[in-house]
């Protein structure tokens, strides 16, 4: 069995600092010690003067496959995410073809089996007339359920009434939502296109995509939710008056609500979009500054749960377009952690915070098996981090197929240099081993 001694490392986890050593024997973690381990391994890693954290667990992906593999796919954004210190993720629905079939969603299993370096699951997806299907989904094996609130690809715009009713009453497993209200996006498309023309600037984008929109639907989730008790995890919150509809007085294994905010929306705010552009595009919208510091605030008193990406690629030739024409969304996954330690120096957040929200919580909030912290026992899924390490973002470095990044132009001042999956040393430096592949996660439901 393959082993490999980490040293000296400054270990963050389960809300603490310490330096201390860690051993790896096969796919799992087998000692964990402020002392030194007495062992002969096949590899000794020295890692003095860097962060050891729990492989990051992305609740939030696009990564395309199949069907629309010309932006994106499992393998291409597998291993951007590894070398971002993304070791599991959770893969939206709306590809092409939607899986919203049993069948089709075994072919993602498959496809991810062949193509990923980093651990996946995959949600199934929620439409207004395949309830049936949904409720054949295996709850050990599949994260939980999508439901589009809002627009979406293809079929997956769930807006009928008596088709909510049933998913929320009937679906035990968790349901995953995106909140925006259709109805109220369409009305203030139409007043923008009016005014303005064909040639709308960006910075409208928050308010065609407004607060009004985002709470109208999330309080009516939450409502289907209360009224049901059913297990509903609102995604990708931009508003900081949404915040009122989340607990933070209990703990986060009693909450049958939940919240997730990703990292444009704790990073960027309208005043980007003069610069960006629609490289900043995303539904829900990045909104003012004010709401940024509103969910900031949110996620460091318990009230958001966990941080994700919402990674969704695009190519260069569909964003460089006009506001209407432009779709929505970017990708993500590399640069994460690095911007979420760069807010930890800004003192935004603290380590230990950015561990549970990234890790821990994740795989306490979907009941990850033997994932998201550093324990006796685990996978060995782990990065190790140099905390001061200055690099610059250009395209050069990009890893996603897309070819570019919204951090484009960005110092950061921590690194990632080693990933591991499964015991597994996928990324060093800036080299991969891709000779093993993750896994399929399962779930302690």
């Amino acid at each position: 069995m393959k082993s490999t001694l980490i040293t000296n490392a400054r270990i963050v986890n389960e809300g603490e600092i310490f330096v201390g050593n860690l051993l790896i024997e096969g796919e799992r973690i087998a000692k964990i010690s402020i002392d030194a381990i007495e062992c002969t391994p096949n590899e000794t890693i020295d890692a003095k003067g860097q962060l050891l954290l729990p492989g990051l667990i992305d609740d939030q992906v696009h990564f395309r496959d199949p069907g629309v593999t010309y932006k994106a796919d499992i393998y291409t954004e597998s291993r951007a995410a590894v070398a971002g210190g993304i070791t599991s993720f959770m893969e939206m629905p709306n590809t092409r073809p939607n899986t919203v079939t049993q069948d089709l969603l075994q072919d993602k299993y498959d496809i991810a089996a062949e193509k990923s370096l980093a651990n996946y699951s995959f949600y199934f997806g929620a439409t207004n007339d395949n309830l049936d299907e949904v409720l054949k989904t295996n709850p050990k094996n599949v994260c939980g359920i999508k439901v589009f609130m809002g627009s979406s690809t293809g079929n997956m715009l769930v807006d009928k009434t008596e088709a909510l009713e049933g998913l929320f009453s009937e679906c035990e497993l968790i349901i995953a939502s995106h909140c925006e209200d259709e109805t109220t996006i369409r009305a203030n498309t139409e007043i923008y296109r009016q005014k303005y023309g064909e040639n709308l600037s960006m910075k409208y984008h928050p308010m065609i995509r407004s607060e009004e929109a985002c709470y109208k639907s999330s309080s009516r989730a939450v409502e289907l939710a209360t009224k049901h008790n059913a297990r509903l995890h609102i995604l990708h919150l931009s508003t900081a008056k949404e915040m009122s509809l989340f607990r933070n007085d209990i703990p986060l294994t009693e909450k049958r609500i939940t919240a997730e905010a990703c990292v444009h929306h704790l990073w960027f705010s309208n005043e980007d979009y003069e610069t960006k552009g629609t490289f900043i595009k995303w539904n829900p919208a990045v909104k003012t500054a004010k709401d940024r510091e509103g969910i900031i605030a949110a996620i460091n008193n318990g009230t958001i749960d966990v941080i994700a990406t919402d990674h969704a690629p695009h190519t260069l030739e569909e964003k460089n377009n006009s506001y209407f024409n432009a779709p929505s969304g970017g990708p993500l996954v590399q640069h994460a952690l690095v911007a979420l330690l760069e807010m930890v120096k800004q003192g935004k957040f603290t380590l230990e915070h950015i561990v549970q929200k990234t890790s821990h919580d994740v795989a306490t909030l979907f009941e990850v098996k033997d994932r998201g912290y550093l324990r006796e026992g685990y996978f060995a899924d782990l990065v190790l981090v140099d905390f001061d390490n200055e690099w610059l973002v250009n395209k050069d470095n990009v890893l996603y197929k897309c070819g570019w990044s919204p951090f484009e132009g960005t110092t950061f001042k921590s690194k990632v240099t080693t990933t591991f999956v499964n015991g597994n040393k996928v990324y060093d430096n800036g080299t991969f081993d891709e000779s093993n592949r993750g896994q399929r996660m399962l779930f302690n439901r």
